[in-house]
């Protein structure tokens, strides 16, 4: 029912949501990322004290598929109500000098951290769980990680299957598998 009511709200003000502003890092800011300190055990506690999941957002500036997701796929409503309801999302620079801090402890900059963590392209989504391991890195820890922009149907899927914890589940209904039962229901939906 909280989910509906959020999705028929943000579908009521859908004008006003809009791509996202570039930030003086020429970074995309959306109204539901946190500007935090870069902890990830600080923001991991507040995501689980706010009853959200953790998912880091990779960037970089002029990403042109970074461009696409926040022009194309964030700013739809149902998929901005859906992750600001449910997720609390931490934006990283691929080539940031600011400090951010691992749940390992290890704190670096930013583009150390990505290298650590092998990460090679933008946008690349971290999912996390709800709890992670002392001495696990945020790479090591997540329950799945999206490199590289897709259509808000992929992405859409992958969020939710994240939410529901669909990866503990031992039934045989992988990320992909699970996305193309999705792409079947909603081809399903529109041939009626």
């Amino acid at each position: 029912m909280k989910r509906t009511l959020s999705v028929l709200i943000a579908c009521m003000i859908g004008a006003a949501v809009s791509a996202a502003d570039l930030g003086d890092d020429g970074l995309h800011k959306t109204p539901w990322m946190r500007d935090t300190f870069k902890d990830l055990r600080e923001d991991l506690e507040e995501a689980s004290g706010e009853g959200k999941r953790l998912v880091l957002f990779i960037e970089q500036r002029g990403c042109i598929y970074c461009k696409k997701m926040h022009e194309e796929v964030f700013p739809q409503p149902d998929m901005a109500a859906f992750i600001e309801e449910n997720f609390f999302v931490v934006q990283l620079d691929l080539h940031g000098s600011t400090t951010a801090t691992d749940f390992d402890g290890e704190e670096n900059e930013q583009r150390a951290l990505m290298r650590k963590w092998g990460i090679l392209f933008t946008p690349t989504l971290v999912f996390l769980p709800e709890e992670v391991p002392e001495a696990a890195s945020a790479i090591d820890a997540a329950v799945a990680v999206m490199p590289g922009a897709f259509s808000k149907g992929t992405t859409l899927d992958l969020f939710t299957w994240v939410d529901q914890k669909r990866y503990e589940l031992d039934n045989g209904e992988d990320f992909q598998r699970y996305h193309a039962r999705r792409i079947q229901e909603r081809n399903n939906i529109s041939q009626e």
